[in-house]
């Protein structure tokens, strides 16, 4: 829940931060997407310091406090008044890089931690705090944002939400101090893939991959993420510049979604219970294909709350059935590999999807038409790589 703050008041306004010092629509979508591929690049190295460490849980907590200490920047260009776009890059990209070198080492580390008759119930009310704790994070940052905007001192009060994010992170690294490791890595299966070339082990567990039904579980994944984040980044913008929204309403719109999430968690956990999470993700991508297109025929809040409510709902499925896949449809021998290329396919993934998102944009003119065309467009690209999904026996 303490990480949860964290991405309520830090990470999900990275984008409007990067607007309210001046910088435009795509430089915002930049801002979210390409310090992604950064991480995961960077992340490829986490064997090797898994390896060289010994553990997966001291490995995990040095990246959180790493990535406590990114918000340090970003207080300090809040008080400034200003950025450079590389600098707020650099910094998103060793805040996303610090939070997804721990991602294989924290899935390691939890497999052997929560019981595997637990792992369903486990984690629906795991995500169902932490999307509590966003929604809290959230909404109370767009309030302090809007009181700093009436009072123009919007920069100091991005300020103050970094100040709590980092302070967030650093008491859930506190909390995992307290977790104990049932099962620490051994020797042999740390020092070998680490001794390994980065090339050459993403492209062993390609290999290993192709073969079973993680491969095209992970094509899908990373396919349909191209197609999301072609308009994903785009939304904040979209509301803050286009619609014209005060913090107040962009903070009422968003946070329906976390609140949705967290309410409906639990019916969504007992219906993985029952048809597992292939099936699961089948009827969650479907869902999910429209919900760009149900933005545009209004801008009335109370409307878009409405949509936010569904899109809630549907992601919400969607992100409980990815993590009980990677628990429960993956074989332990190769979780870890399969994690680390996930990482990485989502990470390219996300930045050619918001690269070509920011194409079109830029090339008609950031209107609203032009908005309207790359949530169309975003549309048609989940519904096009739907076929690969039925590859995988079980869905």
């Amino acid at each position: 829940m303490a990480f949860s703050v964290m991405v309520g008041c830090g990470e999900t306004y990275f984008s409007a931060f990067a607007l309210a010092l001046g910088l435009g629509p795509v430089a915002a979508g930049m801002v979210a997407s390409m310090p992604i591929l950064v991480g995961a690049l960077l992340q490829l190295a986490a064997p090797l310091a898994v390896a060289r460490i010994g553990s997966n849980r001291r490995w995990v907590i040095a990246c959180t406090v790493v990535q406590a200490l990114c918000f340090v920047p970003m207080v300090w260009w809040a008080f400034r008044g200003h950025a450079r776009l590389w600098e707020l890059l650099v910094a998103a990209s060793l805040y996303w890089s610090a939070g997804m070198a721990g991602v294989p080492a924290w899935t390691a580390w939890m497999a052997t931690l929560v019981p595997d008759q637990l792992r369903t119930p486990y984690f629906a009310n795991r995500n169902r705090l932490g999307q509590f704790a966003v929604f809290l994070g959230f909404v109370v940052s767009g309030l302090v944002l809007q009181w700093g905007e009436a009072r123009e001192a919007l920069l100091a009060a991005f300020a103050a939400m970094f100040i709590v994010a980092g302070v967030a992170r650093l008491v859930s690294t506190a909390c995992l101090c307290a977790c104990r490791e049932p099962v620490p890595p051994a020797p042999d299966a740390t020092a070998a893939p680490a001794a390994v070339p980065l090339a050459q082990r993403v492209a062993g567990a390609l290999r290993g991959m192709a073969g079973r039904r993680s491969g095209p579980i992970v094509a899908y994944l990373c396919c349909f993420v191209f197609g999301t984040q072609m308009a994903a980044p785009y939304f904040t913008p979209y509301m803050l510049r286009e619609l014209g929204f005060s913090y107040h309403a962009f903070m009422l719109v968003f946070g329906t979604s976390f609140l949705a999430k967290a309410l409906l968690l639990p019916a969504i956990g007992r219906l993985a219970s029952r048809v597992g999470p292939l099936r699961l993700i089948w009827l969650a991508s479907l869902a999910i294909v429209p919900l760009a297109l149900l933005w545009l025929p209004s801008r009335n809040v109370a409307y878009l709350c409405g949509v936010q409510v569904v899109a809630g709902a549907c992601w919400a499925a969607y992100e409980l059935a990815v993590m009980l896949i990677f628990f429960q449809e993956v074989d332990a021998d190769e979780r870890t590999g399969v994690v680390t290329v996930y990482n990485l396919g989502v990470a390219v993934a996300t930045v050619a999807g918001a690269a070509t998102g920011g194409l079109i944009l830029r090339s008609l003119g950031e209107t609203w038409q032009a908005y309207a065309t790359v949530f169309a467009v975003s549309c048609v690209a989940r519904l096009a790589v739907t076929p690969i999904l039925r590859r995988v026996p079980g869905t």
